[in-house]
């Protein structure tokens, strides 16, 4: 037998391991820090859910990439491709949730999807949705979370900021009432293949040549805002623009500069309704986004059912993509959490005390196991990225001290056990 991962899966090493650790931590800290609470929902849905007329629907390109399965009860089952479908399952169920409901969660996803940089079939998405506000100052919170996370990540990054109603309105002017599913997904490559590809695949969807002309009349690479305005005649593309620029005047007050408006950007997902978004790294290798969302006021209530509807608001950041970035950036050396490796000279005991003390002064400590020399000992500290060493010798127990190098420059002190877990600390 060949041992070998799934394709499209990956083994996270401790050296990614650790880093992916600190990210969490770091979405966390600024999540919290914003308000939100954390939710954990289960990875397994039921299919009906995940394919429900309020989810992503079974029109969505989302839904030929989900992995199915069944359980012995023979009911149909899939793997959550994202979180938010699980939220509003959530919150469909929980009616007694007080609004707005502002929670983050961090947890595997799953896409049987093409396999690129960046992009894996198993990843970690963290999320955080605001339930229960129409206001756009719950879109330019969620905006301004976004900005916040990727200044601590030291990125160089903007957000393409969008409103589903003005792509509903720019359609409806130019004359398209079928097809509207693919002319969305062809107009989202205008980037990406340029003004001839998207009007061969409008052209491939179904779309006449007055449709696509009129489209073009509208929406051009660079359009502003302004621009756009002067364009437009349908009533939900105009409500689209007012709101964009309620968002905008929010986020100037608070000092966001990294939104920009991007009359092309559509996001895949069919639930959407008013503000759509993505992040992207200006420099580097990595082209998928790092983080995308937006309002999806329909969703919940249609889990529901009737006529009730529930606004919400929200964005998913990709680990994956992210770490890909990070890497890019700089390499990821440490393979251990351990701030300092312990190292006996025939004191075994007297060190084993040592690093219990270490440990519960909250210094995170490893320790020679194998009775290996010196030598062989400051190696493998050195391999696995541990940034200090203790050395306890008989000289260093009559002292009543431990002696401890900085791997880094090799400076050396004689500190007593104290000392030494203030400094490490």
């Amino acid at each position: 037998m060949k041992l070998q991962t799934a394709k499209g899966v990956r083994d996270i090493p401790p050296e990614e391991k650790i880093v992916r650790n600190r990210m969490i931590s770091t979405l966390t800290k600024v999540f919290e820090r914003y308000g939100f609470a954390p939710l954990e929902t289960p990875i397994i849905e039921r299919f009906e859910t995940l394919a429900a007329k309020g989810g992503a629907g079974e029109g969505s390109d989302a839904m030929k990439e989900v992995f199915t399965l069944s359980d012995q009860g023979e009911r149909a089952l899939g793997l959550k491709f994202e979180q938010t479908t699980s939220l509003c399952r959530y919150v469909g169920t929980n009616p007694q949730i007080k609004m707005p409901f502002k929670r983050y969660e961090i947890g595997p996803v799953f896409r049987d999807g093409p396999i690129k940089a960046g992009r894996y079939r198993q990843f970690w998405q963290c999320d955080v949705d605001i339930v229960g506000s129409k206001s756009m100052i719950a879109d330019a919170e969620v905006l301004a979370i976004t900005d916040k996370v990727f200044k601590e990540f030291g990125f160089d990054f903007l957000v393409k900021v969008n409103n589903r109603k003005v792509l509903n309105g720019i359609l409806a002017q130019a004359g398209v009432k079928e097809f509207k599913n693919e002319a969305l997904i062809a107009i989202d490559k205008l980037e990406k293949i340029g003004k001839k590809g998207v009007t061969d695949e409008l052209f491939e969807g179904g779309l006449n040549d007055i449709q696509v002309e009129k489209i073009f009349e509208i929406i051009k690479e660079g359009l502003t805002l302004e621009e756009l305005k002067s364009n437009l005649t349908d009533k939900d593309a105009l409500e689209g623009v007012e709101e964009l620029e309620e968002l905008f005047k929010y986020l100037d007050a608070m000092q966001i500069k990294s939104a920009v408006f991007d009359v092309s950007l559509v996001r895949g997902l069919s639930y959407y309704t008013g503000t759509i978004f993505e992040a992207y790294s200006k420099k580097g290798k990595i082209t998928s986004s790092l983080a995308g969302g937006g309002r999806y006021d329909k969703m919940i209530g249609d889990f529901l059912g009737g006529s009730r509807e529930i606004p919400a608001m929200g964005i998913s950041f990709g680990l994956a993509p992210i770490m890909d970035s990070l890497k890019a950036k700089e390499e990821f050396k440490e393979k251990s959490v351990a701030k300092v490796y312990v190292i006996p000279i025939k004191t075994v005991n007297e060190s084993l005390d040592v690093i219990q003390k270490l440990r519960d002064l909250g210094v995170n400590a490893d320790f020679d196991i194998n009775g290996r020399g010196m030598s062989k000992n400051l190696n493998y500290a050195n391999a696995m990225g541990i940034p200090f060493v203790i050395i306890i010798g008989e000289n260093e127990l009559k002292a009543g001290k431990v002696l401890l190098r900085d791997m880094s420059s090799g400076d050396q002190s004689l500190l007593t056990v104290e000392e030494a877990a203030k400094k490490l600390s």
